[in-house]
Formats: C-alpha cells, structure tokens, sequence
C-alpha cells in the first residue's frame, strides 16, 4: 500500500499560469530598462537616478521583484517536493525560503521607496 503524505495541494493549471505571466512580467521589464537605456547617449549615476526617481519605473520594478519572487517560490516549492522526501526536512525548507522571501521583498520596498 502506497503511504502518501501530502504537504501542499495547490499546483497544477494555477501555478503553471502564474509562471507564465511572472515570466511575461519580468521580460517586460528587461525589455524597458534595455529600452531605456538604449536611447541614452551615456549611462553614468545620474541618469540612474533619474530613471528610478519615476514612480512608473520604481511601480514596474516592484512588479517586477514581485513577480521574481513569486516565480522563484513556484520553482522552489516544485523541485523541494519532488527531490525532498523526508517531510519534515522539506517543510523547514519551504519555511526557510519562503522567510527569505519576504525579507527580500521589505528590503525591495525599502530600497525602490525608502521607507
């Protein structure tokens, strides 16, 4: 007899699709930072600051990290319960990382907004 524990029921269609658009996203981003910086005649600090002074690009690059973050924990999760057997190893895993996620998005909201 097959003795299964589950530790997570919420994959399938949802989350391939959220891979999907997160990776839309974060092409979207690439694509208008290199646009932008494209049709600069030199990059050096202030056109950096210039750039990330606009609330559009300060907005797009949260969605962007956002969506990084999101993307990294689908991935993270899946190769965790498919390679991890042991249950509670793979739960401090999915504790540790998850942490360490919401850390890096308050540190990003700090950086891009400064609070």
């Amino acid at each position: 007899m097959l003795n299964r524990v589950v530790t997570g029921a919420h994959f399938g269609l949802r989350d391939w699709l959220a891979q999907r658009v997160t990776a839309v996203i974060m092409v979207l981003f690439v694509l208008y930072v290199a646009g932008y910086l494209l049709l600069q005649a030199g990059v050096n600090y202030d056109v950096w600051t210039r750039f990330f002074s606009n609330n559009v690009t300060r907005s797009f690059s949260l969605l962007f990290l956002f969506s990084l973050f999101y993307h990294a924990w689908i991935g993270v999760r899946d190769i965790v319960m498919d390679y991890v057997k042991p249950a509670g190893v793979r739960f401090i895993i999915h504790v540790v990382v998850i942490l360490a996620l919401l850390m890096y998005a308050i540190w990003s909201v700090q950086i891009l907004w400064g609070f």
